[in-house]
């Protein structure tokens, strides 16, 4: 095996990883599509926080989601564009929870649970950019 050659978990790897963003896609597809009906159905704190969503917010979900998936793309087709595509992406991720946090308090609207996916999604947005810097330091990706 050629060091050209991505190793054999290299594959797997990015495609759960576009999986994952995959699902993230679909979460941002439902949070445009929830319709006032549901969103009157949510707490009044919750309607609001929900109702008032800035364009800016809005658009950083929509790109964190579509720029890891465009990542994963670029990839399995062993591109060295996946590093700033997912760079791109966390950025985007941070401004999300920049207002997930700090503008909405998503703690106290609904608990220390709400701190687990987003933490989860940076550490996996951290580890895909990781991933494409030594895929392109090792040659996978031209």
């Amino acid at each position: 095996m050629s060091s050209h050659t991505p190793k054999n978990w290299f594959k797997p790897v990015a495609w759960a990883a576009l999986i994952w963003n995959l699902l993230g896609v679909i979460a941002f597809i439902m949070h445009i599509m929830t319709s006032p009906d549901m969103i009157s159905k949510l707490p009044l704190d919750q309607q609001a926080a929900y109702s008032n969503t800035p364009l800016w917010a809005t658009i950083a979900f929509a790109v964190a989601v579509f720029g890891g998936a465009l990542g994963c793309i670029f990839l399995l087709a062993k591109k060295s564009l996946a590093t700033p595509t997912f760079a791109l992406s966390l950025g985007a991720i941070i401004m999300q929870q920049y207002y997930n946090f700090f503008i909405i308090d998503s703690v106290a609207l609904l608990g220390i649970s709400s701190v687990v996916m987003p933490l989860m999604v940076v550490f996996i947005a951290l580890a895909l950019i990781y991933l494409s810097i030594k895929g392109k330091q090792q040659g996978w990706l031209n």
